[in-house]
């Protein structure tokens, strides 16, 4: 298709005669829900529906719902038109810009949480985030009833919570995890990092640092989740980066606490550089 033909769908029922369409044609559908302010990451997110169904949406919605008191709502970057020029450069065929009232009407009273999930890690430091996050994924996927969603490992909490809101539900939609792409020097790409200063971008790198140590361990034969998250707290430290919020290594297909990994395993990692809120995570797959 060319770069001029994505559609612009608004309100709920643009959606959905735009999935009618698509169903009568017998046009599988992706999803990709976003923020906004695109990077390389959310492009590949794109080109992995676009290859794995016929017709690919993405949606830029900034959730009031996931952000606490105090946080960067209001300065979140907003690109759009940027965003949508590189959508159309990708091939994406329509994207879903709703306002505050296709996604909360008036009257809106639903909350959704999945527990205790949500209240560990990044929900221990942001409580109430992942109450939002679930409750505007809830509402997205029951308007644009994809195939396939797609969503990026390096929010990996917020995919295993995703995965268990729709085993739960029973919602019809195979969720399908992406894996982080990362800048040259291996930071993980995202919205937030545009917030970096010239020393607090370089210091950054160290989160990346600090887990592939964790992860190199783990290959050479460590296994105790402590020394694991021990290592990487160290080249943290190195880095520059004092403010961590947390280092645990968790069961990668639930996220319970291990203290032994057996399995296969994943390092999450949650700090501060300058004034920036920054995560990552790295999988721990077991040989053989």
């Amino acid at each position: 298709m060319s770069s001029q033909e994505m559609v612009t769908l608004t309100d709920r029922e643009s959606v959905r005669q735009w999935l009618r369409e698509n169903r009568e044609a017998r046009r599988s559908v992706g999803f990709v829900p976003t923020m906004g302010a695109l990077h390389a990451g959310h492009i590949h997110l794109v080109s992995q529906s676009l290859a794995q169904t016929d017709r690919t949406v993405v949606s830029i919605f900034v959730n009031p719902a996931q952000f606490a008191p105090g946080e960067d709502f209001d300065r979140y970057p907003r690109l759009p038109d940027e965003d949508r020029e590189m959508l159309r450069q990708a091939g994406c065929h329509a994207l879903f810009y709703p306002d505050m009232t296709a996604i909360y009407p008036p009257g809106f009273q639903t909350k959704v949480m999945v527990e205790p999930l949500g209240s560990e890690l990044c929900g221990r430091e942001r409580p109430g985030h992942f109450q939002g996050v679930a409750t505007v994924v809830a509402v997205l996927l029951n308007l644009v009833r994809a195939d396939k969603a797609f969503f990026g490992l390096k929010d990996f909490q917020q995919f295993v919570i995703i995965r268990r809101l729709v085993q739960d539900l029973g919602m019809d939609v195979d969720i399908v995890g992406v894996p982080t792409v990362r800048e040259n020097d291996g930071l993980a790409m995202s919205s937030r990092n545009r917030y970096l200063t010239g020393e607090d971008r370089r210091r950054a790198t160290g989160i990346h640092a600090a887990l592939s140590a964790a992860r190199i361990a783990f290959e050479s034969g460590e296994r105790e989740a402590g020394r694991l998250e021990a290592i990487a707290r160290r080249i943290l430290i190195e880095a520059g980066i004092h403010r961590i919020q947390y280092i645990s290594v968790r069961a990668a297909a639930t996220l319970m606490p291990v203290k032994t990994v057996l399995a296969d395993g994943v390092i999450l990692a949650a700090v501060k550089v300058g004034d920036t809120r920054l995560i990552d995570n790295m999988l721990l797959i077991a040989p053989g």
